[in-house]
């Protein structure tokens, strides 16, 4: 059966979110996977294992540190510019960094600047992602019906599990195909190189789609505004200093809500690789294989997390992920300890599925806080400001914790606080499920008088 004329539209804006969020999270997590197989013995070799690794996840969160100011940079202009425009730019950044590094020579070649140049890359790739996922996120919120936000919302957040599964998937295939030494010598450079191409299929479809209507439709009443009262458009204010002084609530809530959701992801997807190698000293293909399957699962269940915060809100199903990978911690570690890989597979593809009702309706959830003129500034601020204290250390704090106690109970009581704090933000939130993201406008910017935001207008439903 065909599809209804009025859902082609935003299928095609999803498949180009999907795409081009997908290419930009292979690129990063490829870094992940390849700190932790081999980048510690390639760019920081004078060290012992455990330690290299650490120096290697030092270099990885770098590119955490520099999505904040992605996070700037591409929300102001966003704001100004519009969001498709930015996220063409987003990608070439990542994809180009990407290739780069696939090129690098390293420690044995040129010495310690092999890891001076890793690091400056990483640093474009973070300021590259930090821009991506507010525009992903805005161009499908913007042009989607508001009855199923959540759920066409939650596609471009598929790109993440998707970036891994495909990350993961050539990396065991090498790991697989390759011998280690061979893997080590060359084999690492092919995925990397793999992005150059993947760039120009993820460009083609992007540039292929049209501006958020609603971004337009602001812009085009802030235009009439000015032109009638000769004053400023409101599309040409500083939107950061707009989202600091009028959502400065909702922004650190987005910041609380991020905390259990990125670091229970890293720890799950990139510390597991440490974890069976270094302390359980297990094959590297153990998990990699377990991580590739997780994440297939995880795609598959975001949408369906999405589809249920359009029918039951954004803050139930937040609060559930949350306070489920609290409680799952503990059984996670049991189960990998078991070293069996039945058990190290449904240990990771559960602690996903509970990650994935936080990760689904975030999409919709810090669109639908923000008004239109400063939505792309505050939901890229929110959710990338976060970042450096959540998912850029948490590797490193697990190896740390891991190294110096020699057991795995410091670091499930890390993700449990994680998680706390998380369900304290949600618990803070008001529920945005209802909100018309066109009618959030200049009314919605207002201060009241307790100095919250005004409430935006309510969509009938």
């Amino acid at each position: 059966m065909a599809s209804p004329p009025a859902e082609r539209p935003i299928r095609k804006v999803v498949a180009a979110s999907l795409i081009g969020t997908t290419i930009e999270w292979y690129d990063f997590f490829l870094y992940g996977a390849a700190a932790a197989l081999v980048f510690n013995t390639l760019f920081f070799p004078d060290s012992d294992p455990l330690v290299g690794t650490l120096l290697a996840f030092g270099t990885y969160a770098v590119g955490f540190a520099a999505r904040p100011v992605g996070a700037l940079v591409f929300g102001h202009y966003g704001d100004r510019l519009g969001r498709k425009k930015l996220l063409v730019i987003s990608l070439l950044l990542m994809g180009g960094a990407t290739f780069a590094i696939g090129l690098l020579p390293t420690h044995a070649q040129i010495g310690s600047g092999a890891a001076v140049l890793l690091t400056v890359l990483r640093l474009i790739q973070g300021f590259a992602l930090g821009g991506e996922w507010g525009g992903a996120v805005l161009l499908v919120s913007e042009h989607g019906d508001a009855r199923r936000r959540g759920f066409w919302a939650s596609w471009p957040q598929t790109g993440a599990p998707a970036g891994q599964l495909l990350a993961t998937g050539v990396l065991a295939l090498l790991t697989w195909l390759l011998p280690v030494a061979a893997f080590e010598s060359w084999g690492w450079r092919v995925p990397f190189l793999l992005s150059g191409v993947l760039v120009f299929v993820g460009l083609w479809i992007r540039i292929s789609v049209d501006e958020s209507p609603v971004f337009k439709e602001a812009r085009a009443r802030a235009e009439a505004r000015r032109a009638s009262e000769d004053g400023e458009s409101a599309v040409d204010r500083r939107p950061l200093l707009a989202v600091m002084r009028q959502h400065w609530r909702d922004v650190l809530i987005a910041m609380g809500c991020r905390m259990a959701e990125n670091i229970s992801y890293y720890i799950i997807t990139a510390f597991i690789l440490v974890y069976l190698t270094n302390h359980l000293e297990m094959s590297r293909q153990v998990g990699l294989n377990a991580v590739l399957i997780a994440s297939a699962v995880h795609f598959v269940v975001i949408p369906m997390w999405g589809a249920a915060s359009d029918r039951f809100g954004r803050r139930p199903i937040y609060f559930l992920g949350a306070a489920g990978v609290g409680l799952w911690v503990f059984p996670f570690f049991a189960l990998l300890d078991s070293r069996q890989f039945g058990s190290i597979l449904l240990a990771v593809t559960v602690g996903l599925v509970l990650h994935g009702a936080m990760y689904a309706p975030q999409a919709a959830f810090f669109s639908e806080m923000f008004a239109t003129r400063m939505r792309y500034s505050g939901a890229s601020i929110g959710a990338q400001f976060s970042s450096v204290a959540a998912g850029a250390p948490a590797p490193m704090i697990a190896t740390a914790l891991l190294a110096s106690h020699g057991t795995s109970t410091p670091i499930a009581i890390y993700l449990i606080a994680a998680a706390l704090l998380t369900v304290v933000a949600v618990a803070c939130a008001r529920e945005t499920r209802d909100r018309d993201l066109s009618a959030i406008g200049e009314d919605a910017a207002t201060p009241s008088a307790d100095g919250r935001p005004g409430e935006p207008a309510q969509a009938q439903r």
